[in-house]
């Protein structure tokens, strides 16, 4: 699946939610839910690039200087601690997910209650 897709299916979910439990005050928990989200979101950009020379060829259009890119790309972490990382914390920045079209809980939240 396309990340395109994915945020697509992602942003009709989220709306739908919100739109259905707005009468609530869940801040926290919709605070709680965006963070685990966009580790979730960093955790599949990373699985998508399988290989080492798509993953340096990646932090490196992302902005990681060649030696670091190179280093963090040959790391033998799981997916999911690598996502928590500080380098994919640093590329992968929370408006780089949302200019892939990703919308996020609480943002969404501030929006309809407005």
């Amino acid at each position: 699946m396309g990340n395109g897709l994915r945020a697509i299916k992602l942003r009709r979910y989220i709306m739908g939610w919100i739109n259905y439990f707005k009468i609530a005050d869940m801040k926290k928990l919709l605070l709680a839910t965006d963070e685990w989200m966009r580790r979730r979101i960093r955790m599949i950009f990373w699985k998508q690039w399988k290989r080492v020379r798509t993953r340096f060829k990646m932090l490196q259009s992302l902005g990681v200087h060649k030696q670091k890119a190179w280093e963090y790309a040959n790391t033998r972490k799981s997916y999911w601690r690598t996502s928590n990382s500080p380098i994919l914390a640093r590329t992968l920045k929370n408006d780089v997910i949302k200019g892939f079209g990703f919308l996020f809980f609480s943002e969404y939240y501030r929006q309809v209650k407005a």
